[in-house]
This record gives C-alpha cells, sequence and structure tokens, in this order.
C-alpha cells in the first residue's frame, strides 16, 4: 500500500490544518500525504514541530506524519500515528554506513514514525521511503497521537537505547554516546 491508497476525500476550507494544506495548492487528502512525501527530509523549527512543516517546506518522519494524521482527525478518517523502533545500520537506512563503522557499531536503536490506514503501514517520510520501510525489523511499536512525536517519543527512544545497551554486551558506550552517534547518523541522511 502507498500514499496513493489513501482516501481522496476533499478538504474543509473552514478547518485549520485543511486550509494550510489548500493554501499550498492540495485539495484531497490524498492529494496532501502526495505534497508531504515529497517535501525535503529536514528537522523543524517550529513547535511543536508537525505544524511549522508547511511553512518551513520540510519536515522528519515524525512531524510529515503527524501532521498528516491531525489532518485526518480534521476530515474524521481512521488513519492512525505509530512510533517504532529498530536497529539503523547501513542496509536498512543507506547512508549511516560510515558513521556507524567510525563508532565501532553495527547499528544503533532508531525511533520512526508511520502512518496506518486499515492495517496497511505507510511511511511518506520520502519518495523512496516505502520501499525502504519494509527493510526494518521494528523491535517495538506502539501507537500514539500527533502531539506525542516531540518530548514523549524522545524520551521512549532514549529509553530503550538504555535497555539496549544493557543488552548489548559488547558496546562500550552509555547512553548519552549512543544518541550522539545517533545523531550524526541523522545528520547525515539529512545532506
Amino acid at each position: 500500500m502507498s500514499a496513493y491508497d489513501l482516501p481522496d476525500t476533499t478538504l474543509i476550507t473552514n478547518e485549520q490544518i485543511s486550509a494550510n494544506f489548500i493554501a499550498h495548492g492540495c485539495k484531497t487528502f490524498r492529494g496532501a500525504a502526495l505534497y508531504l512525501r515529497d517535501l525535503p527530509y529536514g528537522r523543524n523549527l517550529g513547535t511543536p514541530a508537525h505544524l511549522s512543516v508547511l511553512n518551513e517546506g520540510r519536515g522528519t518522519c515524525s512531524s510529515k506524519h503527524a501532521l498528516v494524521v491531525a489532518l485526518a482527525h480534521e476530515l474524521d478518517l481512521d488513519v492512525r500515528l505509530v512510533l517504532g523502533i529498530y536497529e539503523m545500520d547501513e542496509t536498512n537506512t543507506p547512508g549511516v554506513g560510515p558513521t556507524l563503522t567510525a563508532a565501532g557499531l553495527r547499528a544503533v536503536p532508531e525511533a520512526h514514525c508511520w502512518i496506518t490506514y486499515g492495517l496497511n503501514p505507510i511511511d511518506l517520510t520520502s519518495p523512496n521511503a516505502q520501499s525502504q520501510f519494509h527493510t526494518r525489523t521494528f523491535v517495538h511499536e506502539e501507537e500514539i497521537e500527533p502531539e506525542q512525536t516531540g518530548s514523549y517519543k524522545a524520551k521512549a527512544h532514549r529509553d530503550f537505547i538504555t535497555r539496549w545497551l544493557s543488552d548489548a554486551q559488547h558496546v562500550n558506550l552509555n547512553s548519552e554516546q549512543v544518541w550522539r552517534i545517533r545523531e550524526e547518523c541523522i545528520a547525515a541522511l539529512s545532506v
């Protein structure tokens, strides 16, 4: 399933998020999802991040998916936001290999957000994200709300890293060092 399989529901002009998408040339929910998918990957400066995606012209897996779920809520569509954690490596996230190798790691835990429509996962992070999504094995998944993509997501991710380190006997790093390496990986993806 892809963004093309999402409902083609007409946006509502008197709703705030719909009106913002309409101002960017979108007429339907599906069109808004495709618009978000095609925006460049990049962290948002505004708070909350998902409400600044359209103004900044970029977004992350968290901010893009949180925004499309907030739009779905306006339109009364059953689209859900999922937070998952997987072991990020060069195979499932091309571009992070050199950073991981330099740190002496094969992988680091990474949090990722996507949406579900019905039982089907859809990744709008980038045009090729759907194919990358299927290369990842998620070791944790939970449904969250758009407002939880900030501090809640970060805490869940950091807590997972702490548990991962206690299980990973070969890693001589603390959670802050792993977080820093993970940040370097994300920076490599943003180039």
